[in-house]
């Protein structure tokens, strides 16, 4: 993802290596040792060699500043004003960037009006040939629209789902199968008393992927536990979707150890036995030699949008998108297009179970500030102007990624917004009251969908039947579905309910099977039918 304050670090590196004089040449040796770990991400070990050049030179604006860009990689927000504000107070040789990042820091706190006047210092002392003015812009816009969109709350209600969830670690990327029955996410907790850390980067616990499971007898949800099988490894494991039916995860990897995941690319995993086997890359043409960091599959597993740094793109991180060929193989991605994508980044890809809203994060001009959640919608071939969701879903902090249940009565994302458990806690949004899924967000009758699944049997053997054709046909005769059965039979949809639809089956070498199906909708909870079919062959 773009790294806004490492390219703003560079820029006054330079500046500040050519005045810094007043700096012995052992400190000014440490000080390019310490920007080579700042830019690796490796801001511990920055942090501390910045540390010892300060107990020499303890009024230098610019170790003041550098320590404060480092706590703030950190997260330690308080640490990183406080260097701020310290390097502002010295009056001399101050780095411009520092009024850029207390703004910063001050619009994550909440601090509308403080950021905007930092925002305003750092452009006026900004030098036009030196400096560049894109990024304060941006976030001078980003406080005028946190002022508009909290003026104008919308009618939810937004829990934290807890310690059954979350921890006092960070917890994100929540990831929910169509039904609402399975919630994987990403989590930095330790699974054992002696779980590697990311030492040299953020000290960190490395990212792990867990599941839970929802009670329906008593409506909640399980304790979360490590997802089970052969998923999570010593390095980072992040989930970054479910595919609708709950039968694939597919994971960001990145590590350095393993020559498939160097750099980062995307990989799935699939269910057996309620076991989750190794991950598997997607290979070409979806993963590359750059950065590929996510990935949500449409419900009838042809279409698969993905994160990716690939040439070609208008930022740094753009959305992509592929159409499946056959089982192993896909097509071209395409790029979603300016519309959607900015010179900003653009991740936290989710395509709603009605196959046609997409919501994604950005930290683009629409947003409040940091990552905020945004949705578009497929018209007529085209994708809508993105709309952000709105405040209290969104805040001046990070916000996002976001999924939603396949009745579109229920949300889930993820923040690191005040009053949560951990750095980053996983909340649950009631939606009962608005229309997500419609263009003008107001709630109708029919708002969401429901499930029609099963498996397709041969007649006479009786074992799942793979690249079976599945048809859905409503009752005006159009088709509203199709899929092919996968290698256990297995077929997943989602469609309007209370609607009575034609389901065809057919296969080559067998005879075609037709019947109609009701499928209800829930009240309070997504309805879901399963119905098999057998297949008997020709004679």
């Amino acid at each position: 993802m773009r790294k806004n304050f490492i390219f703003l670090a560079l820029i006054a590196f330079f500046n500040v290596t050519l005045a810094h004089t007043s700096l012995d040449a052992g400190d000014q040796v440490k000080m390019v040792l310490a920007k080579q770990k700042l830019y690796a991400g490796q801001y511990i070990g920055a942090l501390n060699v910045y540390k010892e050049i300060l107990a020499k030179n303890p009024d230098d604006a610019a170790v003041l500043y550098y320590i404060g860009l480092c706590n703030y990689k950190l997260n330690k927000l308080d640490d990183a004003e406080s260097s701020l504000q310290k390097a502002i107070a010295t009056n001399k040789n101050i780095i411009s960037e520092s009024y850029l990042l207390l703004g910063i820091i001050h619009l994550s706190q909440g601090k509308i009006d403080e950021a905007s006047g930092e925002f305003n210092t750092y452009k006026a002392k900004g030098r036009s040939k030196e400096t560049e003015f894109e990024d304060v812009d941006l976030y001078i816009e980003q406080c005028a629209n946190a002022k508009r969109l909290m003026a104008s709350p919308l009618d939810v209600k937004i829990s934290n789902l807890g310690l059954v969830i979350n921890s006092k670690y960070d917890d994100k990327a929540p990831c929910i199968s169509a039904d609402g029955r399975k919630l994987v996410f990403t989590t930095r907790r330790p699974e054992t008393t002696d779980s590697p850390m990311d030492v040299e980067g953020d000290g960190k616990f490395f990212e792990d992927i867990y599941i839970s499971v929802w009670d329906t007898v008593n409506k909640k949800w399980q304790q979360a536990e490590s997802v089970p099988g052969n998923v999570n490894t010593d390095a980072h494991d992040a989930a970054t979707s479910i595919s609708p039916d709950g039968k694939q995860i597919f994971i960001y990897k990145n590590d350095v150890q393993d020559n498939e995941s160097r750099g980062g690319d995307i990989f799935v995993s699939k269910v057996v036995s309620n076991k989750w086997k190794t991950p598997e890359p997607l290979g070409k043409p979806i993963n590359t030699s750059y950065w590929e960091g996510g990935a949500s599959i449409s419900s009838d597993g042809k279409t698969l949008f993905f994160t990716s740094e690939r040439k070609g793109g208008y930022g740094h991180s753009d959305i992509w998108m592929v159409k499946r060929l056959s089982k192993n193989e896909w097509d071209k991605p395409v790029n979603l297009g300016p519309e959607i994508n900015s010179e900003y980044d653009e991740g936290g890809v989710f395509l709603a179970p009605d196959g046609k809203t997409l919501f994604f994060c950005s930290n683009g001009k629409g947003s409040m500030g940091s990552y905020d959640i945004f949705k578009t919608v497929l018209e007529n071939g085209k994708w809508s102007k993105p709309v952000n969701l709105g405040y209290p879903i969104n805040t001046e902090k990070k916000d996002g990624p976001f999924v939603l249940s396949a009745d579109a009565q229920t949300g889930y994302f993820a923040s690191d917004r005040s009053g949560g458990l951990g750095e980053s806690d996983i909340y649950m949004v009631d939606l009962s009251n608005i229309g997500i899924l419609e263009k003008d967000g107001k709630k109708k009758e029919n708002n969401g969908l429901s499930i029609l699944k099963g498996v397709v049997r041969d007649g006479f053997e009786g074992t799942g039947m793979a690249g079976a054709d599945v048809t859905v046909i409503d009752e005006s005769g159009a088709v509203v579905g199709s899929a092919v059965s996968n290698e256990n039979g297995e077929y997943f949809f989602t469609l309007k309910g209370n609607v009575t639809y034609t389901v065809k089956v057919s296969k080559k070498g067998f005879k075609t099977t037709e019947e109609k199906v009701e499928l209800k909708l829930g009240n309070k909870e997504t309805y879901s039918l399963e119905k098999q079919f057998l297949l008997h062959k020709e004679k």
